[in-house]
């Protein structure tokens, strides 16, 4: 199924130059290209983009993604959030203004997967009652208790019911060996008002418990729908993540 011509879809990848654990992490490279270079291609490989475009606040990015040949555009400096700097862009340019769906990719996601993408954004094409969507993948319990890894638990209808560090759900008596364990990846499908709505909200008790601000929608009341996909991504954190990516990316990852 192809894009409704009534949904415009803007694909923004908010990427910053500062990082605690690897400083100017889109710049780095992996392989022949930058990181944030193949963010963005595997954002334009999406059958339901309108528009792709690095949201930054900072020139050494802004002018890389040119270089390369992509799209970019300066937000700015005291944003907490990629999604507050993927909501200003919503707010407060042209092709934000115009479009119906946002797509927040992450900056540090160069294995995300196109096609899992835009199943997300098919939801709410599909759907007028969703008003945001992510995904998640199926993983085991070692992965589970990793904790650099965000679980989810959903309801029969595949809404998130809570995100968190720790491995839920939690299996009391020991006797489920086939429950259900969910990693969460990071991509965000809004619609466009229900984005600015929420970027809007001041952060939410258990938000500022588990870092977590998808929390801050489940605490509103608001839903999430979580689509299933078997294919992970790679999020770069660490310098051992940077190197598996260049592994991964030597095997044909892309």
């Amino acid at each position: 199924m192809t894009k409704s011509l009534k949904d415009n879809v803007l694909v923004v990848i908010p990427a910053r130059f500062a990082s605690t654990r690897l400083p100017g992490k889109p710049l780095l490279s992996i392989g022949n290209k930058l990181m944030i270079q193949l963010v963005y291609e595997q954002a334009k490989k999406m059958e339901t983009a309108t528009k792709v475009v690095v949201a930054t606040d900072d020139e050494r990015i802004m002018d890389a993604v040119k270089r390369f040949g992509g799209e970019a555009v300066m937000t700015d400096t005291t944003h907490e959030s990629g999604t507050d700097r993927v909501a200003e862009v919503a707010r407060n340019t042209n092709c934000g203004t115009n479009c119906d769906i946002v797509v927040n990719i992450q900056g540090d996601e160069p294995f995300i997967n196109p096609k899992a993408v835009d199943m997300a954004v098919r939801t709410l094409i599909n759907d007028s009652a969703i008003k945001v969507a992510t995904l998640c993948v199926p993983i085991g319990r070692e992965e589970a208790e990793d904790p650099n890894v965000t679980c989810v638990v959903r309801d029969l209808k595949g809404f998130a019911l809570y995100f968190s560090k720790l491995p839920i759900p939690n299996d009391r008596d020991g006797g489920s060996a086939n429950r259900p364990l969910y990693k969460h990846l990071g991509t965000y499908v809004f619609r466009r008002d229900f984005l600015l709505y929420y970027a809007g909200l001041g952060c939410t008790p258990l938000e500022k418990c588990e870092k977590l601000e998808q929390l801050r929608i489940l605490e509103h009341g608001e839903k999430i729908f979580c689509v299933e996909t078997e294919i992970d991504s790679l999020g770069i954190d660490s310098p051992k993540d940077l190197a598996r990516a260049d592994e991964m990316l030597k095997r044909g990852a892309l």
